[in-house]
């Protein structure tokens, strides 16, 4: 572990019964980076933000988040972590003003003003009642809640899943404001890449409750690449990633930008969400799955 890490996985697993939610699970997010958690429904990513924050144990392994451990060391971590979860659960019948006196009592760090400014900004009135709000309003204030603690590293599961486009860009485009001004780590999980890849350097891919790829954006993008061709077999290459064939036709998605192209083979670059797209769609034979971490 780095101590410029914010967040660290070794080995981590967690089941219920038989099943295991996550398994054996080792990642790294260095602080101050703003990292996608990439994954289909039951991957692993909302267990993996539980278990960082402490609402649930591990069976197995260990995570720290700066360093330490929310589970075992609550009152010295939890005041520096933001989370939002995925239902945005707030107390319906209260008022927003009562929301933030609530805040102010529970945290230490709170910044009264900050919150004040966010929701006079969305236009939504400290009188107003939760339960009266939109969804999109509902989302934004839960972030506000999450912004007001001022967080060092701040967590979020699917913020972002039942909002409509507008409301997706306001509310990413806040959160981008604040990385901005406070240089936070952010964990943000997601099945919508294309909106992450706008805002996220980094990038966690689970599968099956595993790791599948982890490492900086812009190092995955360069260190991947397609390559077209007529039907073959990808059997005796080491490299690829994926392969899909047409009657006439072979793409591969291979791993590596280096050695040359066979003759009637073009080579073109990979966009993030084809790279995602490829290790989700592998069927390794190994359980776990095997991992692979490309580093800055």
């Amino acid at each position: 572990m780095s101590a410029e890490d914010a967040l660290v996985a070794e080995r981590l697993g967690r089941r219920y019964g038989s099943k295991w939610a996550l398994r054996d699970c080792s990642l790294s997010i260095p602080g101050g980076a703003v990292a996608a958690l990439v994954g289909p429904n039951g991957a692993g990513k909302t267990t993996l933000l539980h278990l960082a924050i402490g609402l649930i144990e591990p069976t197995a392994g260990d995570v720290l988040v700066l360093g330490r451990s929310a589970r075992r060391e609550p009152a010295q971590i939890l005041p520096l972590v933001g989370f939002v979860a995925q239902d945005h659960p707030l107390y319906r019948g209260f008022r927003l003003g009562e929301l933030l006196t609530f805040g102010r009592k529970l945290n230490p760090r709170w910044d009264d003003d900050l919150a004040r400014a966010r929701l006079a900004d969305l236009g939504i009135p400290l009188e107003q009642k939760v339960g009266t709000l939109s969804g999109g309003q509902q989302a934004q204030v839960a972030l506000t809640l999450a912004l007001a603690k001022r967080p060092d590293v701040l967590l979020l599961d699917e913020p972002v899943a039942s909002l409509d486009p507008l409301a997706r860009r306001d509310f990413l485009s806040s959160l981008m404001e604040f990385v901005a001004e406070t240089g936070s780590t952010v964990v943000l999980s997601s099945h919508i890449v294309s909106e992450l890849e706008r805002v996220c350097d980094h990038i966690v891919i689970l599968a099956e409750g595993g790791v599948r790829l982890a490492g900086p954006i812009e190092g995955i993008v360069a260190s991947h690449r397609l390559l077209t061709g007529p039907r073959a077999t990808a059997a005796s290459r080491t490299d690829v990633v994926h392969a899909s064939h047409t009657q006439r036709q072979t793409t591969l998605l291979i791993e590596g930008t280096n050695g040359p192209v066979e003759p009637g083979w073009r080579s073109e670059d990979v966009t993030l969400e084809e790279i995602v797209l490829a290790y989700l769609g592998r069927r390794d034979a190994v359980e776990p799955p095997q991992v692979r971490v490309i580093a800055s």
